[in-house]
């Protein structure tokens, strides 16, 4: 309440008349409209009148006299018959003038001027045209020359590639055949020591199936030398006899060989069956007492690997 005070305080003041000036105003238009109103309505009601009016002088005038009669029209006078006309010679033919040297000699002026620029216009025209044809032809060269470069180096880096590969699969042939040949010269060597080791042992294994022990003289000392004695291959069947196992009647002394790997404890490592007896089943019962016994015996505290062991029948189960 008190803020609505202090605003009333601080308005402006009213001004003094102006509501019934308003009010005034709006009275004057109204009374205007009404009037208007009233008048095109009044005007429309309202018939038209018809007024009629009688004049009337003071002083009485006498009558008109009345007009004279017409005077007579006098006759028509009687026409004379027409003169004879003369013939009208036709007109003359209009004279026209002879062209003007001048002129003549301007317009043969100007059709030479019209041909020549004609002349010059198809001339234009046929340079612009060669001018295209030429353009076209540069262009046309242009892009074979640039096909042609393309196809070059295309069958230049193909040639290359080809040679490339040729050398390289020269070079892989020549060096597969190296290794084929170091292989081969590798496999024929470490067979000749194989069968140098295998002869040697045969000959052990022979003294052993015989009961020849290494006797006194050069030939024990160089046998015990070069590999393992008659006694360790007589240790070595020993173990592995009782792995054996075959039922068949035996046909003759069918020998086998068998190559095997040791650990340095003297396990087993791999056996593979070197030379075969010509009888399977020998060959199969051998290979399988080698896996039975999965352990040699060690030569002295030595190993040797790989080593060939001989099997026959005779050696491990007797005549």
């Amino acid at each position: 309440m008190s803020a609505t005070r202090h605003h009333l305080e601080f308005a402006p003041p009213a001004t003094p008349g102006l509501v019934r000036a308003v009010l005034l105003a709006l009275v004057a238009h109204l009374v205007l409209v009404a009037v208007l109103a009233i008048g095109v309505a009044w005007k429309r009601e309202t018939p038209p009148v018809a007024v009629e009016a009688e004049l009337w002088a003071a002083v009485p005038q006498e009558a008109a006299p009345l007009p004279p009669e017409p005077e007579p029209e006098p006759p028509e006078p009687t026409p004379e018959p027409p003169l004879p006309t003369r013939p009208v010679p036709p007109p003359a033919p209009p004279v026209v003038d002879a062209p003007k040297a001048a002129d003549i000699a301007l317009a043969k002026e100007k059709e030479k001027e019209k041909a020549r620029q004609e002349k010059e216009k198809e001339l234009q025209q046929a340079k612009l045209e060669q001018e295209r044809k030429d353009k076209l032809q540069r262009e046309k060269q242009a892009a074979d020359k640039l096909a042609a470069e393309k196809l070059r180096k295309e069958q230049d880096a193909k040639a290359a590639r080809e040679k490339a590969e040729k050398l390289a699969k020269s070079e892989k042939n020549d060096k597969a055949k190296a290794e084929a040949l170091a292989k081969q010269k590798a496999a024929k060597a470490a067979e000749l020591a194989a069968q140098k080791n295998r002869e040697d042992q045969l000959k052990r294994m022979a003294a052993l199936a015989g009961g020849e022990t290494t006797g006194s003289g050069g030939t024990g000392t160089a046998a015990k030398s070069a590999g393992p004695g008659a006694s360790y291959f007589g240790r070595v069947a020993a173990r592995i006899k009782p792995n054996v196992t075959y039922t068949d009647i035996i046909s003759g002394n069918p020998v086998t060989e068998i190559e095997v790997s040791l650990s340095p404890s003297g396990d087993i490592l791999s056996r593979r069956i070197s030379k075969r007896s010509g009888n399977a089943a020998w060959d199969n019962a051998a290979l399988n007492a080698i896996d039975k016994t999965e352990k040699l015996p060690l030569d002295n505290g030595k190993v040797w690997s790989p080593m060939v062991i001989v099997l026959s029948p005779q050696t491990l189960l007797g005549p």
